[in-house]
């Protein structure tokens, strides 16, 4: 690595001038004269404009499965949009899609797509308060659902806001979300059977939907605890609440048939976006059948690049890789060695980590024994950690530079890269004070 930022900083100067923070989403800015520039990526590795390569961990906040710019997902894309990219009518590869994601999900009668995880937990909520008759919801603190207003509440705030434990409050967060939808909507902290108990006990008749990722997807993997998944499922039937399974960043990650398999669990309605187009541009929903069936009947869903060639041909194309091959036994293999070596790098050390997630997707928290929801995590060393992720990324190994964003294996990934990210890893852990 030459470690210059020359072109970086000059294009995040220009970029200041057309796009707000420079960049066209907010966990792209890393700060000023940090955020880097993009040129090019190919398997496990990608390339700044300084040229700068980096073993990538980021894999594009989790699409990534196989690797970048694939060469037989790319190969299936071409050969699709020269025959069309987008037309209002569906086309035999869609239900191609569609008998793929039937098969390997085990909750999935019936499937919709859409364009991105935003849009499937925007529609499955639609549908399930259509379904239920309710009209209000159930999410976790630091569990986030995408970008729509009906679930960006108490997502990043500080975990002060959020309240006594027994009592949270909703915090909305963004400016710009109508105070009407507090109404609408119970935060509750994740992996407390207790609490949860509780507040349905007392409400539970009014809830139309529970939605949960089965891991905090934003905040370090940190898993659910035993029986707890198990629990809102037993939950919901007795109130006949929709679950909601967001499988955004775990579906066909952890497993073919993601968390469901993984957890032997069966939500009403689960959502897909990430993995399953390698990149590409595609994201489902979908679940019961007497569920799924009132699309089209009263309820509403619709989108006109729902049905994009580009992404539809790549999730064809990815999914069938992932179901044939090979492919997430060997990012589970590697996935297994990362995990086990920097747990002993930092034992050696003397200093007290937590490892989280899974070998496909997977983070570490510092200092703190019991992590088990986003207000344990916030007592972590957090600024460690980011001291020493920074110092990676320096030295050609990149994690998120938010400490809450896991790190994602892909099937390029080789044994050589574990290698290198270790040996990095060690030495930012004897250079970086803690």
């Amino acid at each position: 690595m030459n470690n210059s930022r020359i072109k970086s900083t000059d294009l995040q100067a220009r970029a200041y001038n057309l796009l707000p923070l420079g960049v066209n989403s907010n966990f792209r800015y890393w700060g000023d004269k940090i955020t880097p520039y993009v040129d090019k990526a190919k398997g496990a590795y990608l390339w700044d404009v300084d040229g700068n390569r980096y073993i990538d961990y980021r894999m594009a906040f989790g699409p990534i499965i196989l690797g970048h710019a694939f060469d037989e997902v790319n190969l299936k894309v071409h050969e699709e949009i020269d025959r069309a990219v987008l037309c209002a009518m569906t086309s035999e590869l869609e239900l191609e899609l569609a008998e793929l994601i039937i098969e390997m999900c085990p909750c999935v009668e019936m499937v919709r797509l859409a364009c991105s995880g935003t849009e499937a937990t925007m529609h499955a909520l639609r549908v399930a308060r259509a379904f239920t008759g309710r009209e209000k919801i159930i999410k976790f603190e630091g569990m986030y659902h995408g970008f729509q207003d009906y679930t960006l509440f108490s997502t990043y705030s500080p975990v002060e806001a959020y309240g006594n434990i027994n009592s949270p409050v909703p915090i909305a967060s963004s400016s710009g979300i109508p105070k009407s939808l507090n109404e609408l909507i119970t935060t509750l902290p994740f992996n407390n059977l207790e609490i949860l108990d509780k507040v349905l006990r007392r409400s539970g008749y009014d809830i139309a939907a529970i939605i949960a990722e089965p891991c905090f997807g934003n905040c370090a993997a940190i898993e659910p605890l035993p029986g707890f998944l198990e629990f809102i499922r037993e939950k919901c039937t007795e109130y006949g609440i929709v679950f909601i399974l967001d499988e955004v960043k775990t579906g066909f990650r952890i497993a073919r048939g993601g968390a469901q398999e993984y957890y032997h669990l069966m939500p009403d309605i689960a959502t897909y976006a990430k993995a399953m187009g390698n990149g590409f541009p595609i994201a489902a929903f979908g679940g019961r059948k007497n569920i799924m069936s009132i699309i089209g009947h009263g309820v509403a869903q619709g989108g006109t690049y729902n049905n994009n060639k580009p992404g539809v041909a790549a999730a064809v194309s990815t999914l069938k890789l992932i179901n044939e091959k090979p492919i997430l036994e060997s990012i589970q293999y590697r996935g297994n060695n990362l995990m086990r070596g920097l747990a002993n790098l930092f034992t050696e050390a003397n200093i007290p980590v937590t490892m989280h997630g899974y070998p496909a997707m997977f983070s570490f928290t510092i200092g703190n024994e019991k992590v088990t929801d986003q207000r344990d995590w916030q007592g972590t060393e957090r600024d460690y950690y980011l001291r020493l992720v920074e110092y990676t990324i320096e030295n050609g190994v990149m994690p998120d530079h938010d400490p809450r964003e896991p790190w994602f294996l892909c099937f390029s990934h080789s044994d050589a890269d574990v290698d290198e990210t270790l040996n990095v890893m060690a030495d930012a852990v004897k250079r970086v004070k803690r």
